[in-house]
């Protein structure tokens, strides 16, 4: 049994995505911890290593700050590029800590939100073959339509991660301790 913990300010983690049918998905090698409780985690990577699950390798391009919350089966990044902050949400289980990782079972169906506001729901295609591949159980079927709409209201009303005053203090937090680790 691994034992759950709180990431604490500063301290640099792996992120890990699997599959519902346990397999790993991605690994960010590096997250900086910018808030942890057992709620709400809040990190920030730039040019972080990202392992597939078939081994291939890349590293992103920009600076970004990454959410995820305990209670809401979605995660999101924001991704900061010159032309204005992207979003990319992930409909996944809420958040696991351990000593070795955030993780979280990775489902599919990805909302992407542009600079303007304006934002796509992706992936319904795959969703709908990894529900039949990997027996997704209805009831998670359930929770997830139900976290689609509770995004989508996030988006449009400017809340949590969505919310201007969220991306300048966090990205201005990223910032500083990533200056104190260079």
């Amino acid at each position: 049994m691994v034992k759950e913990s709180i990431p604490k300010e500063g301290q640099v983690i792996k992120v890990q995505s699997y599959k519902h049918d346990g397999n790993i998905h991605r690994v960010w090698s590096e997250t900086t911890i910018l808030k942890g409780t057992s709620h709400v985690i809040i990190g920030g990577n730039n040019r972080t290593l990202v392992t597939e699950s078939d081994g291939r390798t890349w590293v992103t391009r920009e600076p970004a700050i990454v959410y995820f919350h305990a209670e809401y089966w979605f995660n999101v990044i924001c991704m900061f590029r010159d032309d204005g902050v992207y979003y990319y949400c992930n409909l996944s289980s809420p958040f696991v800590c351990d000593e070795e990782a955030i993780k979280y079972i990775d489902y599919d169906l990805d909302i992407k939100v542009y600079p303007s506001g304006k934002y796509h729901l992706l992936d319904e295609d795959e969703y709908r073959q990894h529900m039949k591949q990997m027996n997704y159980p209805k009831d998670i079927d359930v929770i997830l339509r139900r976290n689609v709409d509770i995004l989508q209201q996030w988006i449009e009303r400017k809340k949590g991660p969505f919310a201007p005053d969220f991306i300048k203090v966090w990205q201005e937090r990223f910032h500083s301790i990533d200056r104190r680790n260079s």
